[in-house]
């Protein structure tokens, strides 16, 4: 698992905030809740006890997960990249050639993809579908809806995509 993992330099700020708060918040609350639920006397019957323990054993896979995820990071800045070619932090303005609907992406990491704020992952269909083409072109994506005939409209590399929240 030595895979790069490419993000924004916005993504990876939201995973260390997230890695940040587990290690100091969520840890240390868990550990307490577990003291607290011992107390309560014995453990094998006692439902709070293995509710927390449940819980400690999901936080600490996240943290060990982020760290993973954090440890292969490729953060990659979009700005000031070429809009000949659809890339990784691009803005794409694609068109549906059957219905002429456009829709606009930015192509951004798994773990801040977000298709309701028009952010999809790089490893998403109709990313998949569009990296390295050029304005003008059209591709052929098979989506939830069926095959989709796309073409580019537009590709740009806004000045702070990869910090908009």
């Amino acid at each position: 698992m030595s895979d790069r993992i490419p993000m924004t330099p916005r993504g990876k700020a939201m995973l260390d905030e997230e890695l940040k708060r587990l290690k100091s918040t969520d840890r240390p609350r868990i550990v307490k809740e577990i003291e607290v639920a011992r107390a309560h006397g014995d453990i094998s019957e006692n439902a709070e006890y293995h509710a927390a323990k449940e819980k400690q054993g999901q936080i600490e896979a996240r943290i060990r997960l982020l760290e993973d995820r954090l440890a292969r990071a490729q953060v990659i800045d979009g700005r000031g990249q070429s809009d000949e070619r659809v890339s990784f932090g691009a803005t794409v303005v694609l068109s549906d050639v059957a219905s002429g609907d456009e829709v606009t992406y930015t192509i951004v990491g798994e773990d801040e993809a977000d298709i309701a704020r028009g952010m999809i992952s790089v490893t998403s269909p109709v990313a998949r579908a569009i990296m390295g083409k050029e304005r003008d072109s059209s591709v052929r994506v098979q989506v939830p809806k069926g095959m989709r005939e796309l073409e580019i409209r537009e590709i740009r590399f806004e000045l702070n995509a990869s910090e908009a929240s």
